[in-house]
């Protein structure tokens, strides 16, 4: 089931922890572009969990850059739940929430090492396509931009 979700939550705040490692882990400190828990809990974000008998799988944010204009924030699976389609729950979630917050594009950042190959795959079968930086982000050898309309 997925729900709104305060990130300030424990168990949330242990696997944005993990997100957050593994983020910071694969670049520059300058490229690593996940959001820290305080950010996650502004006002313009919104907030998701993904749980399966009260245990937490999967989290996912959207914020708005403009009121037509979201961004996917944050998405990440429990390691021992990737490759169940969690991802791709949490996409389709976001998405649709995008809509019905009368959001007509989305766009997100994601790492263009190899090991992010199987994000960047997910996002191309939910119809993102590679474009420009947007927003404040800036050119990267370490990062990929993608974004959809709605």
């Amino acid at each position: 089931m997925i729900a709104p979700e305060d990130p300030q939550a424990a168990d949330v705040v242990d696997l944005l922890a993990r997100h957050l490692e593994f983020a910071r882990s694969q670049g520059p400190p300058e490229d690593a572009h996940a959001l820290e828990v305080d950010g996650l809990a502004a006002a313009d974000v919104d907030f998701f969990a993904l749980r399966r008998d009260r245990g937490l799988l999967a989290v996912g944010a959207l914020t708005r850059l403009e009121p037509w204009h979201g961004e996917i924030k944050s998405m990440h699976t429990a390691t021992g739940h990737r490759g169940e389609g969690l991802g791709a729950s949490m996409l389709a979630h976001l998405l649709e929430h995008a809509r019905q917050s009368q959001m007509t594009r989305v766009s997100l950042e994601t790492g263009s090492m190899a090991i992010f190959a199987p994000a960047r795959a997910l996002y191309s079968r939910a119809g993102f396509v590679a474009c420009e930086p947007y927003a404040d982000y800036r050119p990267s050898a370490y990062s990929s931009f993608f974004t959809r309309t709605l």
